[in-house]
């Protein structure tokens, strides 16, 4: 975090100098501090999402996979003269143990169009679907597996 700190000031700067170098480590460091001391911030946490990019690449690679997939499968369903959509509403659980891993899956539904999630308790996700195909395997899959590899080790 220290030289993604340091590394935006020179950028946002436009210009290297001597002075904009020092006040860039001093500004830096007292950001640093500060999000350690008043932030939860730590070395640590940081070399622990470092070891974890692969799956958060994987993740974002698959929710955009799925979000086009959904959109070709939405425009489908409305192109088509098939009247007899059938919305419904369904409940389910995972094994997502915090609460970011569940605010992520709830997010990634309601990103993917035809899903909406209406409500989430602890654990237990309420979910609208325009069509009942797309209530088939919600809740399981590459987005779920991948967040519960997320959250191993935290």
């Amino acid at each position: 975090m220290y030289l993604f700190l340091f590394l935006s000031w020179i950028i946002f700067n436009a210009n290297v100098t001597v002075e904009i170098i020092v006040l860039g480590l001093v500004f830096s460091t007292v950001i640093f501090l500060f999000m350690c001391k008043f932030m939860d911030y730590s070395v640590k946490k940081e070399i622990h999402i470092y070891k974890k990019m692969w799956i958060i690449l994987q993740f974002f690679g698959v929710l955009i996979w799925e979000i086009l997939k959904a959109n070709y499968s939405t425009c489908q369903l409305i192109l088509t003269n098939r009247y007899e959509i059938e919305p419904v509403i369904v409940k389910f659980r995972t094994g997502l143990k915090s609460r970011l891993g569940r605010f992520l899956l709830a997010n990634s539904i309601t990103l993917t169009p035809g899903t909406i999630t209406v409500e989430l308790n602890e654990d237990c996700y309420t979910v609208h679907c325009l069509d009942k195909s797309y209530a088939e395997g919600i809740g399981e899959g590459k987005i779920t597996e991948l967040l519960e590899r997320l959250e191993e080790g935290l």
